[in-house]
């Protein structure tokens, strides 16, 4: 039996790409006990996860904020004996948590990040627009490379499909198709125009059989969802109604979801929902594309710049967005008609 510490901080997207490998990899390792160690608030992501998966929470906004408060944590920590460590993250905090964690025994694995392979993929000269290896095959590697054995088995966060009973929806029983729409993501590269994204909604809401579900955060993203639910018929706003395990009960219970290159794209495919994705300043070739989902059901424009970033942050050189403006929102509808047919 074996003891194994999983290291993910963050961004919530890439933690939720981790689920699928570690509970795979603890269904298959029932003896072994293995310990995610992320940050509180995305504790919820973890439901429903194998008896031998335990999370463990660091607060790095609070008392593990500054070296001298990590390095307390991780004497802390230290003390549950782990045999190997795994880095799925390798940035500064996780180089210092396995480093010391490594004084007291630890073997230490780390997770490769292609990083010069993105650099050629979103360079604007010489461009190699290759595909590369999944994030989620890069986690199962770092498994691999421990001697663990690995077998793909995580299919949804659900066994079966969750009650909504107790949600009261607004929207009451399901009735006809229901479909998901996620407009926002962290960077501005990676955001469909809102008045493209309305249209979108717009035409949809005119279906008789379709009802839709806007997701979003807090202030403006909820401001502006509210606004287009008030407009249109059977259009609601779930921004800020529910906690996270909640929304993800609600997703699982969708025909399809709208979703940026965002965190969102994730959480659905974590419980087996479709994606319907819309690309600009990324690209699923940088390997973050959901998991299990379809590759056609990617929505992006074929230009020369793109992509120009792996994440979406860099401002856009041209300083039109054309990878988002130019993307009509026709293409969108129809991709998500033709699913619903």
């Amino acid at each position: 039996m074996a003891n194994y510490l999983i290291i993910r901080l963050s961004a919530i997207g890439d933690v939720a790409m981790t689920i699928p490998v570690i509970y795979s990899v603890a269904k298959k390792n029932p003896a072994d006990s293995f310990t995610v160690l992320t940050q509180g608030f995305l504790e919820p992501l973890f439901i429903n996860r194998p008896l031998n998966v335990e999370v463990v929470t660091v607060d790095l906004k609070g008392p593990q904020k500054s070296i001298a408060g990590l390095m307390w944590f991780v004497r802390q920590l230290s003390r549950n004996g782990y045999d190997v460590v795994l880095d799925l993250h390798d940035v500064l905090r996780t180089k210092l948590i396995r480093s010391v964690l490594r004084l007291y025994g630890s073997k230490i694995y780390i997770i490769d990040k292609a990083r010069k392979a993105r650099k050629v993929l979103t360079r604007r000269k010489d461009k190699q627009l290759i595909p590369l290896r999944p994030v989620t095959e890069r986690y199962t590697d770092v498994f691999r490379q421990a001697g663990i054995q690995v077998e793909e088995s995580f299919i949804s966060l659900f066994e079966e499909q969750p009650d909504l009973s107790r949600l009261n929806l607004p929207a009451g029983e399901k009735n006809g198709f229901w479909i998901g729409v996620a407009p926002f993501a962290k960077h501005e590269g990676k955001i469909y125009p809102p008045g493209h994204m309305e249209q979108v909604i717009a035409t949809l809401s005119k279906r008789k059989d379709v009802t839709i579900f806007l997701f979003g955060g807090k202030g403006a993203e909820a401001e502006l969802l509210n606004e287009w639910s008030s407009r249109y018929p059977n259009v609601f706003s779930m921004a800020g109604v529910y906690t996270l395990d909640n929304e993800l009960r609600l997703m699982n219970h969708l025909d399809v979801l709208v979703s940026m290159d965002s965190a969102n794209m994730h959480f659905a495919s974590l419980v087996n929902t479709r994606v319907v994705s819309v690309w600009g300043a990324t690209h699923p070739f940088a390997g973050f594309y959901g998991y299990r989902q379809n590759p056609e059901d990617a929505v992006q424009l074929s230009l020369y710049c793109r992509p120009c970033s792996a994440f979406g942050q860099k401002p856009c050189y041209r300083g039109d967005r054309a990878c988002m403006m130019q993307l009509s929102p026709l293409a969108i509808i129809h991709k998500i008609e033709n699913i619903l047919k």
